[in-house]
């Protein structure tokens, strides 16, 4: 008697999107440990970024020290795992993310002014590491959108949401687009603009 109780449980907790919901929970998890790696990634890259601009353009001391400043916002908060689970924390987060993001792009910016930083070969490499960063956060956090989606709607859909209201599991929070093209298209790092031409942003500034 005792087995088929057992078996009569998990066919109604597989049926009702117990199931589910652990598969999709992970996979939120994993997603957003990719985000953060990502983020730490290109923030570990900022001070050489910093310093090497300094190097030859110590004179942009306003828009140095915004990247510097922006960084060590980021730095203070706690990303935790639970951060997923609390949409002002996450909200939070993001905000200083998209801060460092412009910030980095004032940088850019300015960069277009000095040949000689833009020919410096450690330059050229912190360039290359940086563009190769963003296209990984644009990838990492359409992953998390998506794994984000999928559980949500799981939360919010008959009978699952039933067993949601069960077991404690509630929506997510996921990243919002302001601008459209910064979530479709990662940030293009370039400094090869035509001669005669305009200078190019690198990433769009917010």
């Amino acid at each position: 008697m005792r087995i088929l109780w057992i078996a009569l449980l998990t066919m109604l907790l597989s049926g009702c999107g117990y199931n589910t919901f652990q598969t999709t929970d992970e996979q939120i998890k994993a997603s957003w440990a990719e985000v953060l790696n990502q983020y730490q990634r290109r923030a570990d890259l900022i001070p050489n970024l910093v310093n090497t601009v300094k190097g030859f353009a110590a004179q942009e001391q306003t828009v140095l020290l915004g990247v510097t400043e922006a960084r060590a916002k980021v730095g203070s908060i706690q990303a935790t795992p639970e951060l997923i689970n609390d949409p002002q924390a996450f909200a939070k987060f993001q905000a200083a993310q998209g801060e460092l993001t412009s910030a980095l792009s004032r940088l850019m910016v300015i960069v277009e002014n000095y040949p000689q930083l833009k020919s410096d070969a450690n330059f050229r490499d912190l360039q290359a590491q940086l563009e190769g960063t963003e296209n990984r956060i644009t990838v990492a956090r359409n992953r998390y959108i998506k794994a984000v989606q999928e559980y949500n709607v799981t939360v919010r859909s008959f009978p699952s949401n039933l067993t949601a209201m069960l077991f404690g599991y509630s929506v997510k929070p996921s990243f919002t687009v302001e601008n459209e093209k910064e979530i479709s298209h990662a940030p293009t790092v370039s400094f090869d603009a035509p001669k005669g031409a305009p200078p190019k942003a690198a990433v769009p500034v917010k």
